[in-house]
């Protein structure tokens, strides 16, 4: 490989370690939607809470103390309690949010998240081979892996969106008002590098194409 694509293959890789970064920090945390109840008294304690993939946590927040009529911000002081959700641990007690139409969303968007991990781990361990052993051609498998990684990521951050919609339309649910938060946006930007950053890769890494047209694509660039 010229000392050119090189300088692109290691820019390239430089991004999707941020994206991988991004999604590991995405998948253990649990800050991808903040939720709220609503308020009928300005002098109650309201519960508002926030979860990810795994688990949810619920903070009491005094209503004097946030906007009139609404619970939080969720950063005001209060009592936090967390738990696992209930089909993960069914030791732990989370039924404030255990509701039929959600537990296979919270099951398929967590299972759609360690796939991507897989992905991740499987692309750097060509990269890894790659470089220890100098094949190059390892890039092109690692590139579709990555690629891979950032699709299941997508589709994780989808299938949530649609359980959050789906939670506040329910007529059973408590929570009224929602938006996503900075897990959520981890798992959007994670997709972002490692989707855009797997296509480059394996563009990057491809041979180069003959310049003449008696030059073939072995004669153009020889590959370790």
């Amino acid at each position: 490989m010229s000392q050119t694509g090189t300088l692109r293959v290691r820019l390239t890789l430089f991004c999707l370690l941020v994206g991988i970064v991004l999604a590991t920090v995405a998948v253990v945390t649990d800050h991808w939607a903040v939720l709220s109840p609503a308020v009928e008294q300005y002098s109650a304690v309201c519960q508002a809470a926030h979860f990810g993939l795994w688990r949810i946590c619920t903070k009491s927040i005094i209503v004097g103390g946030s906007k009139e009529g609404s619970c939080g911000p969720i950063t005001l002081p209060g009592e936090k309690n967390c738990s696992y959700f209930r089909h993960f641990n069914p030791g732990e007690s989370s039924e404030i949010f255990e509701f039929t139409t959600q537990k296979e969303y919270s099951i398929s968007a967590a299972a759609i998240s360690i796939f991507s991990l897989v992905f991740i781990i499987m692309g750097t361990t060509c990269v890894l081979l790659s470089f220890t052993n100098r094949r190059d051609y390892l890039l092109r498998p690692a590139s579709m892996f990555y690629a891979f990684a950032g699709l299941c990521i997508f589709v994780s951050v989808e299938v949530l969106r649609q359980s959050v919609k789906r939670m506040i339309d329910s007529e059973d649910t408590v929570w009224i008002e929602y938006y996503y938060s900075w897990s959520f946006a981890c798992a959007c930007a994670a997709f972002v590098f490692l989707f855009l950053g797997g296509l480059a890769l394996l563009l990057f890494s491809l041979p180069r194409m003959p310049r003449n047209p008696w030059e073939s694509c072995m004669d153009s660039e020889t590959e370790h």
